[in-house]
């Protein structure tokens, strides 16, 4: 198992780019960033290269600062503006060397809705750049109310539905303990779409270990399944990240 962090969530008392290097002394070779268009992409590119790290996701779209709701790949309305914004994200994609693209369905509800996002992640799939894997994750409804992919069996449902090679889902511990009660058992029943895991604690989460989920059992899982793939924090340290990191070596 490989660990990874998520320098959008660890190290908040520190500028964007010194992220980078508390991450590397930490002993992180691998970083995500869900929201990175803020910076130009050779600024990220440059603390990446300074402290031999990979990125190894970000979230699409890019950020919607008119204030509307985040991501709009389930809003039919907006298949547009998708196909637009997703094209600016495959060019940082390819820039920042990314593995997965997290796609965002946004605020939604319905069969019009489930279409369309299935639709969209077609067009999508068939149309990121060679070697990129992207991503559905299900959010949970206390931390994103009316998210529109808020179901593992549901997202399950939809990479079926896509059926392509470069889609899978996002395992996320928090949000699968907060809405199916049972991280273990999710990780458990979904493994085979799995390309991505993420791990944070519920209800608040917390640092591993800080709340609900199993995490010795989980990681158990993980080990005995023959995942190969990146294992990231994505969590509120909530104090020096570096007290948190004893999952590491979990």
């Amino acid at each position: 198992m490989r660990p990874a962090a998520n320098l959008s969530h660890l190290w908040p008392e520190l500028p964007y780019l010194d992220r980078f290097a508390a991450a590397a002394a930490a002993g992180f070779e691998a970083v995500e960033v869900l929201f990175p268009y803020d910076v130009a992409a050779k600024e990220t590119q440059r603390a990446l290269i300074a402290n031999g790290q990979r990125m190894i996701l970000i979230n699409a779209p890019p950020p919607n600062y008119t204030g509307g709701a985040r991501g709009f790949a389930a809003q039919p309305e907006r298949v547009e503006r998708f196909q637009y914004d997703m094209k600016r994200v495959f060019r940082y994609a390819e820039a920042l060397k990314v593995s997965f693209v997290h796609v965002m369905t946004g605020v939604a509800e319905g069969k019009a809705a489930k279409q369309t996002l299935i639709d969209n992640l077609k067009w999508a799939a068939q149309t990121a750049p060679t070697g990129l894997t992207l991503t559905l994750e299900p959010l949970n409804s206390v931390a994103q109310p009316g998210y529109f992919l808020n179901d593992y069996a549901l997202a399950a449902e939809v990479i079926r539905a896509v059926d392509a090679p470069n889609l899978g889902l996002q395992y996320d511990s928090y949000h699968a303990q907060m809405i199916h009660g049972d991280a273990v058992a999710v990780f458990d029943q979904y493994l085979p779409l799995i390309r991505h895991v993420q791990i944070g604690d519920a209800p608040d989460r917390g640092a591993p270990g800080t709340g609900e989920v199993d995490f010795d059992a989980l990681f158990a899982r993980i080990k005995a399944s023959g995942y190969a793939g990146w294992i990231s924090g994505e969590y509120a340290p909530n104090g020096p990240t570096e007290e948190t990191l004893g999952w590491m070596t979990a």
